[in-house]
């Protein structure tokens, strides 16, 4: 395997970090296979999270260095006391499984964001529809606080591309013009929610597809943040087992 050059993230990059100790754990814990290097701090040696570390690189055969001054150089944050470095990689999902699209997603918090709650109530499959923003950045791997490392993803080119690849599903599509509130519906699975961007949500004419739906708010706002929609959608799709 090659060896990758510690240098500060690019998205043309073949490889990405997970910047952190509990992000770089999880990596190590679900996605081993794709683990080229890990990096450790001098003054966490003696940290339960960093001897965690340490234990499953032991264990599977990992390579890791103690170097101060490589984590100074590419962490984003102060006090990164680990950096997992490891191959980008993309995933078949399960098509017998609900899942989550993102249709052009932007802000990579929200990303982050979603993908944790994704995994907290129990979906594990993501469907990112291009342009987006890229999913290997730091920032988005942090902001999910390893969860991405549960998930099983891949980048379609368009919506009606997944359609095609995963066909006779059901889709509900949170859209601001749509007359069918969520809490109303009965979710047969398997199902997919898909959601748009944070600027245009999705566009009018995806209501065909599928089951158009909304989430009730007041008047004095005019859309809840995307991840926040999305938290919600995801609870209520779940206690609707």
């Amino acid at each position: 395997m090659r060896d990758p050059r510690i240098r500060k993230y690019n998205k043309k990059f073949w490889y990405s970090y997970a910047m952190g100790t509990y992000p770089t754990i999880d990596m190590l814990k679900y996605r081993k296979e794709k683990v080229l290097k890990v990096l450790v701090h001098s003054k966490a040696m003696e940290s339960q999270g960093i001897k965690e570390i340490l234990e499953l690189c032991q264990q599977h055969g990992i390579r890791y260095e103690v170097s101060d001054d490589f984590i100074a150089h590419i962490a984003v944050k102060e006090n990164t006391y680990a950096i997992g470095i490891f191959e980008k990689y993309e995933d078949e999902l399960d098509g017998d499984s609900n899942h989550v699209v993102l249709d052009q997603p932007r802000n990579m918090g929200n990303i982050g964001t979603i993908v944790r709650a994704m995994v907290g109530f129990g979906i594990k499959d993501l469907a990112v529809i291009r342009p987006a923003a890229d999913i290997f950045d730091p920032m988005i791997v942090r902001s999910a606080m390893g969860a991405l490392f549960q998930v099983r993803f891949r980048h379609f080119d368009s919506y009606t591309d997944y359609l095609e690849t995963y066909p006779k599903r059901e889709q509900y599509l949170l859209m601001l013009k749509a007359s069918k509130d969520i809490g109303e519906v009965s979710f047969q699975k398997p199902f997919s929610l898909v959601l748009g961007n944070e600027s245009a949500g999705l566009p009018d004419d995806y209501a065909k597809f599928g089951v158009p739906v909304h989430i009730p708010h007041s008047h004095e706002i005019d859309s809840l943040n995307l991840s926040v929609a999305a938290g919600i959608a995801l609870y209520l799709s779940a206690i609707k087992k």
